[in-house]
């Protein structure tokens, strides 16, 4: 089991409550997760409720058919208990699922070229040498 991001992922779902999604076919123009994150692989995922304020991202892992994708790890979500962020409880209708990459999880230069998000000062003396 690998974390796999990928571009264009972007499917449809139908699935109510707190547990696993089931994924729907492919919106036009984009893939679905079993083509481009493979089976039994995490993902960086966002579900977004059609005409509601409901929305999550986390950490998702498909099933062995990559047809269900298990919300394990939940980042940010419209749902904030005390001052963590919490699994939403989806309302029926249309949601849009798909592969994303967290903004805290993001690595990028500042104005000044300083590197934000790097999990140390290693990494910013890698990524000096590499480039």
């Amino acid at each position: 089991m690998a974390l796999v991001i990928n571009d264009r992922v972007k499917v449809t779902s139908t699935t109510t409550g707190t547990g696993a999604f089931t994924l729907g076919a492919a919106q036009n123009g984009f893939v679905a997760f079993g083509i481009s994150i493979g089976s039994l692989n995490t993902t960086y995922y966002t579900i977004a409720g059609s005409g509601t304020n409901q929305w999550e991202v986390g950490v998702g892992t498909l099933n062995n058919n990559s047809t269900i994708l298990t919300r394990t790890t939940i980042i940010s979500s419209s749902n904030v208990v005390g001052a963590q962020y919490a699994v939403v409880d989806f309302s029926a209708g249309n949601k849009d699922v798909f592969c994303t990459l967290p903004a805290s999880k993001a690595v990028y230069l500042d104005a000044d070229g300083n590197t934000v998000n790097a999990a140390g000062a290693g990494f910013a003396v890698a990524m000096a040498i590499a480039l």
